[in-house]
């Protein structure tokens, strides 16, 4: 089987490299996907899958299947890009391209990596006349968006036995933290215009009111649970003409606690805050609920095979000239990232002291597996279909240690040839744990059981309320 499917990825390799890239190049963000999705869906058609286009009634979402009956192991694939994030590839200095738009959280290599293992195992169930259905999902929109969570709002996971999924960083480890839910919410007040020097008692000013606003919300911090994050955008100022009030002005709140419950008690807190606002600069307020997750829910058993399967892959290692440009990216960095760059690591799994990285600018190991209760400080609608389907999600290494994500850094190792071998590395893992679960009812349902046990203790609500559509980002500008 492992040979397989390393064969498999090996002699397509090129391929791969130029679905990644497509997208790579390609750039569009939440739910504006429509080059990309159109792109990887006709590809999955032209492997042989089974597209379904629309799916959640989002545009840019689609599922390909392969196969029929049980088990049904789905692979999460993501294609969506960065606003600000624009950067030419392979380079050592911030030089951004002219459409303002880039992949600096690798996701042209996350889809393009989950559609690899999609194809692998979809290759091995023919090779073999196995009995089961191998599901790519074509999520759009994690960035701000939550793709996921509209989807499995909709159903779209129902049936599926497991998912599997990966994320680029620059380490080799398995995602075992639970993560921060989050509702994002937009804020916008409406006042009346004057003239600011002549008349402007005859104003009422809604910029005045986003300030008094944020100036409420950053009083609550000290009143709210240590865990909890309160971000906060202002998305429309009113204008720039300052000897006008401004008669409307918007704020975006992203608001993120350990669970659901906790963060809908902070944002019922900061709606009183914006009604508050308003009251003091007699302006309304409009509240427009963005979109919504959950907190991540690990699945240890899960956890554990993808984990062997990482091992039994291998970390590989890098060139000479992989490493020099390593180096390249590292100085680039502030000397407090490169001081405590293990702390991010230890978010995406990394279980160790930082002696294998000694002397090192990228990784060339795989982190032993440790289960943990810590909280990764940010938010995933992975999440989401953890609650609903058994799941379990890997890192690989596809960038120098110390790249941030959402970083001009890692959007310029978004096409490198070490990226692409994480890429691959990912997708074999994945793959060859996805085979075990096809080929082993022992482990499938030891994976099964633990998961109708959490969920037998804990009830799912979807955070988004069902009147509330995917939009692009911050439709009203």
């Amino acid at each position: 089987m492992q040979d397989f499917i390393s064969n498999y990825l090996k002699t397509h390799e090129d391929y791969f490299k130029e679905v990644s890239a497509y997208i790579f190049n390609h750039p569009e963000t939440r739910f504006e996907e429509y080059d990309s999705a159109a792109y990887l869906a006709a590809e999955c058609e032209k492997q042989g899958f089974e597209v379904t286009r629309d799916v959640a009634g989002i545009e840019t979402a689609f599922t390909a299947t392969y196969g029929t009956g049980k088990p049904e192991i789905g692979f999460l694939g993501e294609f969506d890009a960065l606003s600000g994030l624009s950067q030419k590839p392979g380079e050592t200095s911030y030089q951004p391209m002219d459409r303002d738009i880039g992949h600096g959280c690798g996701h042209n290599l996350l889809g393009t990596g989950a559609f690899a293992a999609a194809c692998a195992v979809k290759a091995y169930l023919e090779e073999n006349d196995l009995p089961g259905t191998v599901t790519f999902f074509g999520c759009p929109g994690e960035e701000g968006g939550s793709g996921k969570t509209f989807m499995v709002r909709e159903g779209v996971f129902d049936g599926v036995d497991a998912a599997l999924t990966w994320h680029p960083s620059p380490v080799n480890a398995i995602m075992n933290y639970s993560t921060l839910a989050n509702y994002q919410v937009y804020f916008r007040f409406k006042g009346k215009s004057a003239h600011a020097a002549s008349s402007p008692h005859l104003g009422r000013s809604a910029l005045d009111a986003v300030e008094l606003m944020n100036t409420g919300v950053n009083y609550l911090r000290e009143h709210v649970i240590p865990e909890a994050r309160m971000h906060y955008a202002v998305t429309d100022s009113g204008g720039f003409s300052p000897n006008v009030v401004q008669a409307n002005a918007e704020v975006l709140y992203l608001i993120r606690a350990p669970r659901v419950d906790q963060v809908d008690e902070i944002y019922k807190r900061i709606l009183k805050i914006a009604d508050g606002a308003a009251l003091m600069t007699e302006t309304e307020v409009e509240v427009t609920f963005d979109k919504g997750c959950s907190n991540y829910i690990p699945n240890r058993h899960l956890e554990k095979l993808l984990h062997e399967s990482l091992v039994q892959t291998g970390a590989g290692e890098a060139s000479e000239a992989e490493k020099a440009f390593a180096e390249q990216i590292w100085n680039t960095l502030p000397e407090s990232e490169q001081k405590n760059f293990i702390d991010p690591l230890i978010s995406f799994g990394y279980r160790g002291d930082g002696s294998d990285f000694e002397g090192k600018h990228v990784a060339e190991s795989i982190s032993a597996y440790e289960t943990g209760e810590g909280i990764l400080p940010g938010s995933t609608d992975v999440a989401d279909v953890s609650w609903v389907v058994p799941t379990a999600q890997l890192t690989s290494a596809t960038a120098a240690l110390g790249t941030a994500l959402h970083s001009w850094q890692m959007t310029s190792q978004g096409l490198s040839d070490f990226a692409h071998r994480g890429t691959l590395r990912a997708a074999q893992a994945m793959a060859l744990t996805g085979l075990d679960l096809f080929t082993s009812k022992e482990n499938l349902d030891l994976v099964k059981s633990e998961f109708k046990a959490f969920r037998s203790k804990n009830d799912y609500i979807n955070p988004i309320p069902d009147e509330v559509n995917p939009s692009p980002l911050n439709p009203q500008n």
